[in-house]
């Protein structure tokens, strides 16, 4: 359905999710989801923001044809994820945004391990079926670099290096509040007792650290993020201990005017070959809407000698 916006819209109301709300005669919630998948063009461009402010002459366009191609970027599994390495121990896959990494009592869609699973992969047995070759986690909206063990003896390895913490990780994330300075949080991490869904600081917990670095500073963040250990939420929680949230974190953080997904990507996985006890570091490619943000929302034209996976290394005082 298009629009064109006349004074009269103006007059009524100024803000594209009210205006819709109101020519579409649904719930201001259905509209910001639709806003939220990307179903609302405006002047021709997908429109994110649920308090664009209209004017006189606008176009807005309610497509809903739009959310099937949604779900082939994210959740199609007819398409492919990248690998971004292979060999007959291990694969390292570019895990897109909103796909869950295996079964569990509350999931009912499609998982990582589905995927594995149509392509006939031959992988480890170890975590049994549900988690069919799956050494470590990525949240559900979280994307970047995921490794996969293809036999019993790559598992046991890779799964020893999470523990000594030969293996690893390197985050970025864009946050809703720059980082003053390089910093390390540490400290017992647990369910939080008054909000079971989220985890903090608790007595009893597991120890948990992260190193934070800041790469860009304006009115919001790019940050480097190094894991020492993999508690879940890590990161999302450490940050919101120090007043810190990243950009679509509807969990820790709160509700903004972006409308987009949670900013965090697994950048950097490292870890020592099974096999060959060579050190890797494989780099994944950052998606391209966390990429369109950060063009979008820093004033650089080129993001790459920031993100450049040496600089990266650099930050943190690492090398490989």
């Amino acid at each position: 359905m298009k629009f064109i916006i006349t004074y009269e819209d103006i007059r009524d109301s100024k803000r594209i999710d009210a205006f819709l709300t109101q020519k579409l005669q649904s719930s201001k919630n259905q509209v910001n989801q639709a806003i939220k998948k990307g179903l609302v063009l405006h002047n021709g461009k997908v429109n994110l923001k649920n308090g664009l402010m209209l004017q006189i002459g606008d176009e807005v366009v309610f497509d809903q044809s739009r959310q099937k191609q949604e779900i082939t970027d994210f959740q199609d599994f007819q398409g492919e994820i990248e690998v971004l390495f292979e060999d007959e121990d291990l694969l390292v896959l570019n895990k897109p945004p909103h796909l869950v990494i295996h079964h569990a009592p509350s999931v009912r869609e499609k998982t990582l391990v589905d995927y594995l699973k149509s392509k006939n992969y031959a992988l480890s047995n170890l975590s049994g079926e549900e988690r069919y070759g799956i050494v470590h986690r990525l949240d559900k909206p979280t994307s970047g670099a995921i490794a996969v063990a293809k036999s019993n003896f790559a598992h046991i390895a890779l799964s020893n290096q999470l523990k000594n913490r030969e293996m690893g990780r390197y985050y970025l994330a864009i946050t809703d509040l720059p980082l003053k300075e390089r910093m390390m949080i540490e400290y017992p991490i647990g369910r939080n007792p008054n909000h079971r869904l989220k985890m903090s600081k608790v007595q009893n917990g597991r120890y948990s650290k992260t190193e934070f670095y800041p790469l860009l500073s304006q009115k919001m963040g790019l940050i480097g993020a190094k894991l020492y250990t993999g508690r879940t939420h890590q990161i999302r929680s450490h940050l919101e201990s120090i007043s810190r949230h990243i950009i679509g974190d509807e969990l820790y953080g709160k509700k903004d005017s972006f409308q987009t997904r949670l900013m965090l990507h697994a950048y950097l996985l490292y870890f020592i070959h099974p096999r060959t006890q060579k050190k890797h570091l494989v780099c994944a490619p950052i998606f391209k809407d966390m990429l369109g943000f950060l063009e979008e929302n820093f004033a650089l034209e080129d993001m790459s000698e920031i993100i450049n996976k040496g600089n990266i290394l650099r930050c943190f005082g690492d090398c490989f």
